[in-house]
C-alpha cells in the first residue's frame, strides 16, 4: 500500500507562518512576480512548507483566476 501522506511537510505554527506573512508583506520589491519568486524560494525550497508540485498546481490555478496572483496564490499556502 502506498502511503499518499509520506511527502507531507511537518505542520506549521501559526507564529512561524504569522511572521513569514508578514515579511513578505513588507518586502513587496518586484511586484507580483518578485513576490511568487520570494514564496517560492522560501516555502518550497528553503522551509519546504509546501511541495513543488502543489505550489505549481497552486500557482497554475490562480493563473486563471481573475486578480493578483500573488495574493491569491498567498491566500492559498495560507489556507492550506
Amino acid at each position: 500500500m502506498i502511503d499518499k501522506h509520506a511527502d507531507r511537510p511537518p505542520p506549521v505554527s501559526l507564529l512561524d507562518a504569522f511572521y513569514y506573512w508578514l515579511k513578505l508583506g513588507f518586502i513587496s520589491f518586484g511586484g507580483p512576480a518578485g513576490q511568487i519568486s520570494m514564496m517560492h524560494q522560501e516555502l518550497v525550497e528553503k522551509r519546504r512548507w509546501i511541495s513543488e508540485h502543489r505550489f505549481l498546481h497552486a500557482l497554475n490555478y490562480t493563473m486563471v483566476l481573475p486578480g493578483p496572483e500573488a495574493q491569491q496564490l498567498a491566500t492559498y499556502i495560507g489556507w492550506l
